[in-house]
């Protein structure tokens, strides 16, 4: 007999899954909105939603339901078939997204893969190479090609690493323009870079980027696998800096914590794609469809961008009246806040997690909070308090 706790849990985990996360010590059981529990039921304020997937919360009434109606209907008929929520979706972002074909997927890394493909299949098809630029401290993802578009530092042990990848500084229109030839397909960006900690793409480089790879008949792919879904306050951060990409990438959010992805394409990309040249087993299938659907409307139904805009600047307002000296600087929008600290954030991290709040350290100085966006008040002034302590006991410590 097991006994259910967080060591035993632990312990099994060390000894069957392949040790590639290093996790903190907690098995999670469940849970609810922005509260969740662990398996000795401990009670924690959830500011990492799953790192920024679960935007409606844990277990929204209205997701459960529809996985559970759509499961007891049909899970899985393959891509040979059409299913109604499939089609319905589809349909969905479309028209949200301003873009013309959707491709569905089950991650945000298959998501840019795809991507890719398309991209290099019209590149191919103008007389273009197949060369994709990207941006210093981005993240795509962690398959093979993935990880050619990212930081060194995720490549080490994995060469030979795919070539026709190239790296410039974010924001660095000149840097575009140096590694721009006739075998450049594609570039690729974040608008706001999330790994890399959360970074906001500036406006005018934005523009000038879109208006360079349609002079230099380039394609232009959005990553908002992180930034969409009412992430940033807009369903897509695009619509912060007025700019259309050909192809967008999303994930995330997008099925409440079923693995979905989607690729958006416009018609001109679209068009160079034929029968046969991607496909999928198990993208699109109707349970994750379902899933979406419902997500996309709560959303929208229970005003979650504006929640997240206006809960953003309320968070972002009460970090900076701390004061707190060790604080670089605050960026973000909506609830996608990052906060740089003279310090690693590992530690914070830790003592916040010993006092029932779930953050993340990432780019080692930045404290990345992305709670479900429809958290309440009285758990950010919660969060705010743990902050404060959490700060406070570091300092004591030295």
């Amino acid at each position: 007999m097991i006994q259910k706790n967080n060591k035993t849990y632990n312990q099994l985990d060390q000894n069957y899954y392949l040790q590639t996360f290093k996790r903190y010590p907690i098995t999670f059981d469940y849970g609810k909105g922005a509260n969740i529990w662990d398996v000795e039921g401990n009670k924690y304020i959830d500011m990492l939603a799953g790192i920024a997937v679960n935007s409606v919360g844990h277990c929204h009434p209205k997701v459960v339901k529809a996985i559970q109606d759509q499961a007891a209907k049909l899970l899985h008929i393959s891509n040979f078939y059409l299913s109604e929520p499939q089609v319905m979706l589809s349909k969905k972002l479309v028209e949200l997204s301003g873009l013309n074909r959707v491709f569905l997927t089950n991650s945000g890394a298959e998501s840019v893969e795809g991507a890719i493909k398309i991209a290099r299949k019209y590149a191919h098809s103008i007389g273009r190479g197949g060369n994709i630029i990207s941006f210093e401290n981005s993240f795509h993802g962690r398959t093979l090609a993935t990880i050619a578009t990212g930081k060194k530092a995720y490549q080490k042990g994995f060469e030979p690493i795919p070539k026709g990848f190239l790296q410039v500084p974010f924001n660095n229109m000149e840097a575009v323009k140096k590694v721009v030839d006739n075998n450049t397909a594609a570039i690729i960006i974040e608008p706001i870079q999330g790994e890399g900690g959360i970074n906001i793409a500036n406006k005018t480089f934005l523009k000038a980027l879109r208006t360079f790879c349609d002079e230099q008949l380039i394609v232009l792919i959005f990553d908002e696998i992180q930034t969409g879904i009412g992430r940033t306050g807009k369903m897509f951060a695009k619509e912060h800096f007025g700019v259309e990409p050909d192809i967008m990438t999303l994930a995330k959010a997008l099925g409440s914590g079923v693995p979905i992805g989607a690729i958006l394409s416009n018609e001109k990309v679209s068009s160079a794609i034929e029968f046969g040249d991607h496909g999928t087993t198990f993208g699109g299938n109707p349970l994750v469809c379902a899933a979406a659907l419902v997500t996309l409307d709560v959303i929208e139904t229970e005003n979650l961008m504006e929640q997240a805009k206006e809960k953003g600047a309320w968070l972002k307002s009460k970090i900076a009246a701390m004061k707190n000296p060790t604080i670089k600087e605050i960026r973000g929008k909506g609830l996608m806040i990052g906060v740089e600290f003279d310090f690693e954030t590992k530690p914070l991290v830790l003592k916040m997690l010993e006092k029932g709040v779930l953050a993340n350290a990432t780019s080692n100085t930045v404290l990345r909070l992305v709670p479900p966006l429809n958290i309440s008040y009285e758990d950010l002034e919660k969060v705010m308090e743990v902050l404060k302590k959490s700060l406070k006991e570091l300092k004591n410590n030295g």
